[in-house]
Parts: C-alpha cells; sequence; structure tokens
C-alpha cells in the first residue's frame, strides 16, 4: 500500500544547497536507511518529509488516512509528566481506553462505595475490551524495561538526556503509525537494546525511513537506502551490504563515463589546436560538441576525509590498575579490578547502561579516585579522551579558533608539518566552513572536530566513550582504519557491533554487581560466548521436559510439532525433528517413548515426499544457480538503466533466498541419508 510521495524536494541553508529535486514513494513494508556524511541535511531531510521542517520547493503528499511520527535527536517532552504517562500519551484509541481506565481505577481506590466512579469503570473496562487495549500498558512497561528505563514513575524532568530519548523511543514503538521516522534510534542504549530494537523494526508492519551509523543495524534492518550526497539523492533497492557494491558499481560506471568524455575533450581539443577554423557547418558544430563536452564535467567530488595525525613516544609502563573498587552511595559499579595495559592494547568495554563503563574511564582519567585500589599513568602516557558530550566545546568560537587553540602546527604520521587550516581541510571542513562560529554546526560535525582537536594533540593513549554516536560511517570507516595503525593503546566504550568488531581485540563485559569479566577476541567472539553461557546456566525444569513427551509429527521450534516442519529443537517430537520430548526417532529425544534417549531405537526412513526431494535437489539448486549466472550478465548489461537494475536486484535477492533454502533443505536431507545409511550398516 502506498503511504506517502515525496516530490522535487529541494532544501538550502545558506548558499549550500543540503538536497535538490529529490522524488521517491514509501510504501508499506519499505525500510529505509538514510545515509550521507555529517552536515549532509540528512535530520533536515527527514523532517521535511515528516512535515516539521518547510522545504524551499517541492511537495510531500500523505494521503489523510496515513499516520506518520517522527523520532528526532532531541525530542520535546513535559519536565512534570511520568515516564509511562508520557509512552501511554499518544492519541489512539487504545492509548486513550487504557488512560481512562487507569483513572477510573485510581478514582474508585478512593472513593470505592461511589456508584458513579463504579459505572465509570464499568464503561472504561468495556472500551478495554472493545479497543483489545489490555495488553498495551504491558507491552508498554516491556518496552520501557527492554530499553533500560525501570522506574516507570519517575518525571522525565529528572532524566538524563539520553534517558528521556529512550523513552521517547517506546513511545514512538507503542504508539500507532503508519510511517516511523527516526533520527540515530542506537544512540545512548547499550547492546542488548539494540539488538531488540532490532527485532521489533524487523517485525514491524508499517514503512520505516531512519538515520543510523550503526552498519550491522542498518545491514539487519534496512530494505532500501538513500544516499545524500552533494545535494543529490541516491536511491538503492537494498541492504547495506548490497549498497555498498551497488555503490561501487555506479562510482565505476561514473568513472568510466568520465574518462570517456575526458578523451573525447583531449581529440577535440587537438582538433581545435591545429587551427582548423570554423567555416564550415560541419565545423561549426564540432565546436559546438566541444563546448558541450567541457559543460558535462561531473560535479566536482565530494573531499576525501583524511586521518593521519602523529601520536607521542610511549614508554614501558602505561596504565595500571590495582584493585581498584569504585560506587556511588550503596551501589558498586567497580569491583576489585587490575588491569595492565600493553603497547598496541585494543580493549572494547561493554554492559548495560549505568553499568559503570563510563566511569572507568573517567577513574582512568584522573577525573574520579577510586574508593579503593590504585590507578597509575606511566610518565610518557598522554591521554587523548574522547568523551560522549561535547558541552567542554566553547561554541562562540570559530572551527579555526577551536583547532588553534591546540596547535597552529599539526604533525602528521608521515612526519611532515601542516597548518591547522589544511588539516581542517583533510577533515572536510573546507576553507569557508573554518570561521563558521562551532554553534552553527550539525551534532555530527561538532563530534568530528572534536575528535580532530584530540588527534592533533598527539596522544598515545586514547579512551573513546561512544565514539559512534553521531560520527557519519564515512568518518567512522576512517576512524577505525586509523586505529588499525596506531601504535599507542586504545580502549573504547561502544554500543556500536560492527565498530568493536573492527577495533577490539579483547572486552572488558560489566557483568553486574561490579564485577568486570576478561574476554579474549572481539564483541561477536563475546556475544557467542555470552550466549552459549546464558542457554547453558538454566536447567529444564522436569515438568516442563514431560510436558514435551510422546509428540507425533515432524515439529519445526514449535510445541507438538507439524507434519512438515524442519523438525529442529522441538518441544513435543517428531518423526525425524531434533526434538527435545521425543517421538520415534527424534535425535537428541528426551523421553519419547521409542526414541533415541527415551527407550530403544526406531527404524529411521524417509517420507515419500523427502524421496522425491532427495533424488530432485540437486538439480533444483544447478537451476538457481544458473538462472543467477545469467540474472548476473543481464544486470551487467542493463547496468545504465537504474530502474531496470533495480529490478533485476530485487530478483537477485529472491533467487538468492530461494537457493539458500535450498542448500538448507539438501544439508538435511543429505544428513538423513547418512543416519539411515549408518543404522542399516549398524
Amino acid at each position: 500500500m502506498h503511504l506517502l510521495s515525496v516530490e522535487h524536494l529541494t532544501k538550502s541553508y545558506g548558499e549550500k544547497i543540503l538536497f535538490e529535486d529529490v522524488s521517491f514513494g514509501v510504501a508499506e513494508g519499505d525500510k529505509i536507511g538514510i545515509i550521507g556524511v555529517n552536515g549532509t541535511g540528512k535530520s533536515t531531510f527527514l523532517k521535511a518529509v515528516a512535515g516539521l521542517e518547510p522545504a524551499d520547493s517541492g511537495s510531500v503528499t500523505i494521503p489523510s488516512r496515513v499516520r506518520v511520527r517522527m523520532l528526532e535527536q532531541n525530542p520535546d517532552f513535559d519536565p512534570e509528566a511520568t515516564v509511562l504517562g508520557h509512552v501511554l500519551g499518544g492519541d489512539s484509541p487504545q492509548l486513550q481506553a487504557v488512560r481512562e481506565y487507569a483513572a477510573a481505577m485510581e478514582a474508585l481506590e478512593l472513593r470505592p462505595s461511589d456508584a458513579g466512579l463504579q459505572e465509570r469503570l464499568v464503561k472504561a473496562n468495556a472500551a478495554m475490551d472493545e479497543h483489545d487495549a489490555w495488553q498495551l500498558e504491558s507491552e508498554a512497561k516491556t518496552a520501557l524495561s527492554r530499553l533500560g528505563i525501570h522506574d516507570k514513575d519517575a518525571k522525565l524532568g529528572t532524566l538524563s538526556g539520553g534517558q528521556r530519548k529512550r523513552v521517547a523511543m517506546a513511545a514512538a514503538l507503542l504508539q500507532p503509525s503508519d510511517v516511523l521516522i527516526l533520527d540515530e534510534p542506537t544512540n545512548h542504549i547499550d547492546n542488548e537494546s539494540v539488538a531488540w530494537l532490532e527485532g521489533m523494526l524487523q517485525k514491524r508492519r508499517g514503512a520505516l525511513l531512519m538515520i543510523t551509523h550503526d552498519r550491522y543495524f542498518l545491514d539487519r534492518v534496512s530494505n532500501r537506502v538513500i544516499e545524500l550526497d552533494r545535494g543529490r539523492a541516491y536511491f538503492y533497492t537494498a541492504n547495506y551490504s548490497r549498497f555498498l557494491e551497488l555503490k561501487l558499481e555506479r562510482e565505476e560506471r561514473e568513472a568510466a563515463s568520465e574518462a570517456k568524455r575526458q578523451n573525447l575533450l583531449r581529440n577535440e581539443l587537438a582538433w581545435i589546436r591545429r587551427g582548423a577554423k570554423a567555416r564550415s557547418t560541419k565545423q561549426k558544430a564540432r565546436i559546438e560538441r566541444f563546448e558541450a563536452l567541457k559543460g558535462q564535467a561531473p560535479e566536482k567530488a565530494a573531499g576525501k576525509l583524511e586521518m593521519s595525525v602523529a601520536s607521542s613516544r610511549l614508554g614501558k609502563k602505561i596504565v595500571e590498575l590495582t584493585d581498584v573498587t569504585y560506587g556511588y552511595g550503596e551501589r558498586t559499579l567497580i569491583r576489585h579490578f587490575d588491569y595492565i595495559a600493553v603497547p598496541e592494547d585494543r580493549v572494547g568495554i561493554v554492559g548495560r547502561n549505568g553499568s559503570g563503563k563510563s566511569t572507568l574511564l573517567k577513574l582512568i582519567a584522573g577525573t574520579l579516585v577510586p574508593d579503593s585500589g590504585t590507578v597509575e599513568l606511566g610518565p610518557t602516557v598522554k591521554l587523548g579522551w574522547f568523551t560522549q558530550e561535547h558541552e567542554e566545546m566553547d561554541e562562540s568560537l570559530r572551527v579555526i579558533e577551536y583547532i588553534r587553540e591546540e596547535a597552529e602546527q599539526v604533525r602528521t604520521g608521515d612526519g611532515t608539518t601542516i597548518s591547522a587550516a589544511q588539516m581542517l581541510e583533510r577533515f572536510l571542513f573546507p576553507p569557508a566552513m573554518q570561521w563558521t562560529p562551532i554553534a552553527k554546526l550539525s551534532g555530527g560535525e561538532k563530534r568530528r572536530l572534536q575528535l580532530l582537536r584530540i588527534l592533533i594533540s598527539a596522544p598515545n593513549v586514547l579512551l573513546l566513550d561512544e565514539p559512534t554516536n553521531d560520527l557519519d560511517i564515512a568518518t567512522l570507516g576512517v576512524l577505525e582504519d586509523y586505529l588499525d595503525d596506531f601504535p599507542g593503546v586504545v580502549l573504547v566504550v561502544s554500543h556500536d557491533r560492527y565498530f568493536l568488531d573492527r577495533t577490539a581485540e579483547r572486552i572488558f563485559a560489566f557483568e553486574g554487581d561490579g564485577v568486570i569479566t576478561e574476554h579474549t577476541g572481539n564483541y561477536s567472539d563475546y556475544q557467542q560466548y555470552a550466549e552459549k553461557r546464558a542457554a547453558s546456566v538454566p536447567a529444564v525444569p522436569e515438568s516442563s521436559r514431560a510436558a514435551g513427551k510422546g509428540g507425533a509429527g515432524r515439529g519445526s521450534a514449535a510445541a507438538g510439532g507439524g507434519k512438515e516442519g524442519g523438525g529442529s529443537a522441538a518441544a513435543g517430537g517428531g518423526n525425524t525433528g531434533d526434538a527435545a520430548g521425543g517421538g520415534n526417532t527424534g535425535a537428541k529425544a528426551d523421553g519419547g517413548g521409542t526414541g533415541r534417549g527415551g527407550g530403544r531405537e526406531a527404524k529411521l526412513k524417509m517420507s515419500y515426499k523427502e524421496q522425491k526431494d532427495f533424488e530432485q535437489i540437486d538439480g533444483w539448486i544447478e537451476q538457481t544457480e544458473q538462472a543467477l549466472q545469467e540474472l548476473s550478465e543481464t544486470m551487467e548489461a542493463a547496468s545504465s538503466d537504474s530502474a531496470r537494475l533495480q529490478e533485476l536486484v530485487a530478483e537477485q535477492q529472491r533467487l538468492e533466498a530461494v537457493l539458500e533454502e535450498q542448500m538448507e533443505r539438501w544439508t538435511y536431507l543429505n544428513e538423513l541419508a547418512e543416519r539411515i545409511e549408518s543404522q542399516k550398516k549398524g
């Protein structure tokens, strides 16, 4: 179903064109990621689409039946409103019913014998039934808990900015909308909350437009990408991984086209320089063609951010924490923690919000003193501390003044020296922008400027506290490359799983009650360990096991299984499933009358459908692979037709999904055949 249309949308800021002549449509099921470097106008673009900020020209058409809701980076709030009240504060009939029921209950508790209040409660109860709203308050509390907000009655005015953003996120998810617009939804939430939000948005039925720097999140949630680049919008029907491939193909086509244009220009210029006079119509036409070719010059390429900054020499003693304990009031955040940094250490620090991650960096930086234990820095250590906020920036300063406060001349990684203005240009602050007051920069541009000032101080120990907040993907990529070659020590607090995978070689995990555990590897390695540990800790109660005994059919992750499921992890058994709860031949069966692990072993046998599939599966796979090969050749031929290319990309994604299903079926059938053969031999 079509939800909204954007036609010829244009917006400029002073002399800078943010986006120009942008047109596209949004349909139900679209999950669109907005990508672009800081300062390209991504947030302004979303506000214009949502109708919160006027465009210079163009229009956004939203049918009257369509509800659009936007979660901004800094949402408005009533400081006196409670957390739960804000989340339930929408205008939908369900939310109104919940609020009326809660008010009726509260009033009746004060005057239980009041007949009028009793009648009010009866009507509220009927409204709850009518709008199927009984689960809404429970869902609101669940969403808040998953986003790290546990005091549902707290007033919004007492919360931090990050906490208020999470409350607003819960409200945006709960309150009905056909088009949900999110600006940096993963900022200020921990890794577990990001994973939960990812799942919620994947299941969401309406359309979604979002700005995010979290590449794993973007890859798993989005099915379309809009890239804003130098005022133009480029459209891709793809997730983030596929977008990177398509963008590379587009840039290669543009480069080939420009090379061809330059070659033609050289030939025409040589002809003109030979002294040919424009006497004939043919000669005039050739000169006109030369002028036309000159006018076809592509838009000047965007500057490439360069991060080449020298660091200071590091001695043997770097950072040493010995038996460090620290807490607030009765709560212990860090308990008996030891750490000795080694050269080129790369440590990722993870844990729930409020667990003490930033506190650990503050202890190392010396802005906090431990309750017990010691924190020692080596004599050659020069700290570079990239904090979560930029409140210490004097926003009345101009960009170049802010950098010159740190250094007039900057030594680069190759040993050369350049001016502060030249370094600003490398960080995508052109000369005209260098005299802009910091207050006029976007949030991402301020973060990039803060990062530059830290790096030009030549640190050898970097403390990075949520460095991915507000930085665009291009800047993050360059920062990751810089850290690859950085000879010092890096400790990074981050919820960005991709960034941690790229940079961390050790993980410090805040496990609760002040305990910090150490794990070798990146974040994905730690996550696998944590999932295995969580799966092994809770034992399955006997009552739960008994409930699954004796089932029939081939279960697929279901209690009691169906007839034709895939047969893995079913509670309730199946003919060929790896069933917990038995069945005729469930491997790992727990107590099923004739299953393995519950008695004598029954004879394995393929069903009629399995036998037919087993005979034909190789041919199906070959056909699908051949179709993909032919499609790839067709895509190459249609590379200049963007509309046709998008159709072909959709077909390619469909075929890849088919191939993946066929390969899974092939694996299952071959494993089953091997088990049957093994049973015969036995």
